[in-house]
C-alpha cells in the first residue's frame, strides 16, 4: 500500500502507544489440524500423550501461535498500513500452552523508530508483540522491527 493513502505509515506509530487486536477463538480441530501437518508431536495431536507431557494437556504448537499472531497483526494494522517487511524477528518466546477454545488476543506496543540511513522514503519501527489468552495471560511474546513508507520522506521520528 501506498504510504500517502495507507491508515498506517512511519509517521502513524508513537513510541509508547499500544494497539490491541482480538479477540480469536483457537479450536481443538484448529490444533490438530495444523499439527498434523507442520508439528506432529504427541502434545498437539493426542489428548493422552498430551496429558502425560510437561504441558499436562493438549496445546497448539507455538509455531501455530506465531502463525496465529502473524495472522492477527495483518488483520489488525499491516493490511492497511505501509509496510515494506521486516528484517528478522528478534525474540520469540512461548509463555504458556494456548489450549483449545482459548480466546486470543494481540498487544502491540511501539517500542522505538528511526529513519532508514540509506532510504530516506522509509523508517524503522520497533515493537513488542504479545499474545494473550481468556485470563489475560501472556502465552507468546516477541519483538521485531518492521520497514515502513513514510508520507512525507523528510519526516523525522
Amino acid at each position: 500500500m501506498d504510504a500517502k493513502t495507507a491508515r498506517f505509515a512511519y509517521e502513524d506509530f508513537e513510541v509508547g502507544s499500544v494497539m490491541t487486536f482480538g479477540p480469536r477463538l483457537i479450536t481443538r480441530g484448529e490444533i490438530i489440524e495444523y499439527a498434523t501437518e507442520f508439528d506432529p508431536q504427541p502434545m498437539h495431536l493426542d489428548d493422552e500423550a498430551a496429558n502425560k507431557s510437561m504441558l499436562k494437556g493438549l496445546s497448539a504448537s507455538g509455531w501455530h501461535s506465531c502463525a496465529i499472531m502473524m495472522r492477527m497483526i495483518y488483520d489488525g494494522f499491516l493490511h492497511e498500513s505501509s509496510s515494506l517487511g521486516a528484517p528478522g524477528v528478534d525474540e520469540m518466546r512461548w509463555m504458556r500452552p494456548v489450549r483449545p477454545d482459548d480466546q486470543l488476543t494481540i498487544r502491540v506496543t511501539c517500542l522505538g523508530k528511526r529513519d532508514s540511513g540509506s532510504r530516506p522514503q522509509v523508517g524503522l519501527v520497533r515493537f513488542n508483540l504479545e499474545m494473550l489468552n481468556g485470563k489475560n495471560e501472556i502465552v507468546l511474546q516477541s519483538s521485531y522491527s518492521g520497514f515502513f513508507g513514510k508520507r512525507n520522506s523528510a519526516a523525522t521520528p
